[in-house]
């Protein structure tokens, strides 16, 4: 049952060198900058986002993730989840208007897999970057890099995903839409949806809590992701692994780094789900082929890399 959450809103992550984490997610991926805060975290956006920003970078003396938020319907709603959230037994805590610029009060709340996440109802909208809300263009003109169109979903490493899944369907209303199963029955990977998307998160089994392997940015097109895959090579930038395409969700997908060591992840295309289907199934024994589908095997560093 929907619980009123619409979609990823925002990702904030440590970067170990402002300047530098810039020009990855700025100048290489394309990602709008929007503004500085008082603290010096820098806020960016795809280009096709509305709300504000989708992305705050903080400088740390630590690279990984702070919180990933959703965006719910409204304040009725967000006050709703706030009391079913502390009902369930999370550790809650309420974040002020105006703590992130733009964005209204946030929710903020813990997770069995050592991840903090938010939900949050009001954010300023200024529309898509370059292109008006009557009559508009296909695209603006003063684009960079790889063009990235929004932040699309984030990959989190940590013990019990099952709880935090469970978390996630009852309290959340997110759906499973596709799901690792292995010769125990257990479920080492689960990718959850909150709308017709393949995924707009998913969850790894690993004992160490809190971890971040990628933040994954939209794509249009193939054309696109391998021109991402041109550009990783023209300015050295280390490459994990690709262009290739998954098994899971079947997306077209491309993996780096940012200075930092945070993996970055472009991708295209994948599969829809609406909340009348069953989970696609993956068994564990031919995991390296729902990872990397033309490779069917998994490289290490694509395991155990994490932020």
């Amino acid at each position: 049952m929907k619980k009123g959450v619409m979609r990823p809103g925002h990702i904030q992550l440590r970067v170990l060198d402002m300047k530098e984490a810039l020009e990855h997610y700025r100048d290489l991926l394309g990602l709008i900058e929007v503004e500085t805060d008082s603290q010096g975290r820098v806020y960016l956006k795809g280009w096709t986002e509305v709300d504000k920003f989708s992305v705050v970078l903080r400088e740390a003396d630590e690279p990984g993730m702070d919180f990933v938020a959703y965006k719910v319907l409204n304040n009725q709603v967000l006050e709703q989840l706030e009391q079913e959230l502390k009902e369930y037994g999370c550790q809650v805590e309420e974040i002020p208007a105006g703590e992130l610029n733009g964005c209204g009060r946030r929710v903020r709340f813990d997770s069995p897999t050592g991840h903090m996440f938010e939900i949050f109802a009001e954010k300023e909208q200024t529309g898509k970057w370059g292109v008006k809300n009557v009559n508009p263009e296909a695209w603006p003109r003063d684009l960079k890099g790889m063009k990235a169109t929004r932040f699309d979903h984030c990959l989190l490493y940590g013990p019990n995903i099952e709880g935090t899944v469970k978390m996630f369907q009852e309290v959340l209303g997110f759906d499973i839409a596709e799901q690792v199963i292995d010769d125990e029955g257990k479920r080492p990977a689960l990718f959850l949806t909150v709308g017709m998307k393949a995924h707009d998160v998913a969850f790894i089994e690993c004992p160490e809590p809190g971890k971040l392997h990628h933040a994954s940015f939209f794509l249009d097109t193939w054309e696109d992701v391998l021109r991402a895959a041109d550009l990783i090579s023209m300015e050295d930038v280390s490459l994990d692994i690709g262009p290739t395409r998954h098994g899971l969700t079947h997306g077209k997908t491309i993996y780096f780094f940012d200075p930092s060591g945070n993996r970055s992840e472009v991708f295209c295309g994948g599969d829809y789900h609406y909340p009348d289907h069953e989970p696609v199934t993956w068994t564990a024994d031919e995991l390296g082929k729902a990872i990397f589908y033309h490779d069917r095997a998994l490289n290490d560093r694509f395991l155990t890399v994490l932020t």
